[in-house]
């Protein structure tokens, strides 16, 4: 059931140059609609702010607020992956697909979420491991890629679906992402728009060197092995949400599968997720 929250964390990206004025402008309407709010990083221009690190969020909030754009929602989410504590985001980026509650509009927007009129959205992770490791070397929201470290060198590997041979190629890498970053990296590699409440995954090479490897829908629950050549001269890396990676050898297999953990987001009621690819995407553009 819907709820009302009172105790709220702010998470923020101390990097982001427009920070200030929308961290400003969220705390100055929590200061009179919330018992207690905290933050994840200290703000010289927000001294007041009782600065408690995410990983402390569970214990002493009842709604997170992330305040940027979608990078900072996956940093969060990847944070906050299973802790059953909800996630609202304030768009302050470029593209916005996560985050719903705008600057302008804030007042209004975040008011109905403090009082419980939301809509909820469960997304699942990934996680990658190494060589068999138990140990995830990260988890992922959005993508895995594997891709060379060095321009103009592709990448030899071999795919195994759920321990069945799929194929041997070359390309410039090779990424594995969810639906909600098909509309990321994914997208722009050629892969299809998924469905947010599907339960699948896409695999697609980047600038593969034969045209007939065409982007790939997999069950949600599908277990991805990617093996380097040990031909292969490119240094390469993988990456979880296009964190710095970790390098990879030739020979080394990454297993992509899902994390067993997820991630609650709120949206306001009147979310629609295809009005927001119409938006982003200017779908609803006049022809002329």
């Amino acid at each position: 059931m819907p709820q009302s929250f009172h105790h709220i964390g702010l998470f923020i990206r101390k990097d982001d140059p427009i920070l200030e004025n929308a961290v400003v402008k969220v705390s100055q309407f929590l200061s009179s609609h919330a018992t207690s709010v905290v933050i994840n990083e200290p703000l010289p221009f927000l001294p007041e702010l009782a600065v408690l690190s995410v990983s402390d969020f569970p214990q002493q909030c009842d709604l997170t607020i992330a305040i940027g754009g979608d990078g900072t929602i996956l940093s969060a989410s990847r944070a906050l992956a299973g802790t059953d504590l909800p996630l609202v985001g304030i768009n302050v980026g470029r593209l916005g697909f996560l985050a719903d509650v705008t600057l302008d509009e804030l007042e209004q927007q975040l008011d109905q979420i403090l009082t419980g009129h939301y809509r909820e959205d469960s997304r699942y992770l990934m996680q990658a491991t190494i060589n068999g490791s138990s140990d995830p070397i990260g988890c992922a929201m959005n993508d895995v890629v594997i891709h060379a470290s060095q321009s103009l060198h592709m990448v030899e590997f071999e795919t195994s679906i759920n321990g069945r041979f799929l194929n041997s190629q070359r390309a410039d890498g090779v990424l594995v992402a969810t639906p909600t970053g098909s509309t990321a990296y994914a997208m722009s590699a050629g892969g299809p728009i998924l469905d947010i409440d599907l339960d699948a995954l896409v695999l697609a090479s980047v600038c593969p060197h034969t045209l007939s490897n065409r982007p790939l829908v997999i069950a949600a629950d599908s277990v991805v092995d990617i093996t380097l050549s040990d031909n292969n001269i490119a240094n390469c890396l993988v990456t979880c949400d296009g964190r710095p990676g970790h390098l990879l050898q030739p020979g080394d297999t990454v297993r992509i599968e899902r994390y067993p953990k997820t991630i609650t987001l709120l949206h306001l009621e009147s979310h629609d997720h295809y009005s927001i690819l119409r938006a982003k995407l200017e779908w609803g553009r006049k022809l002329t």
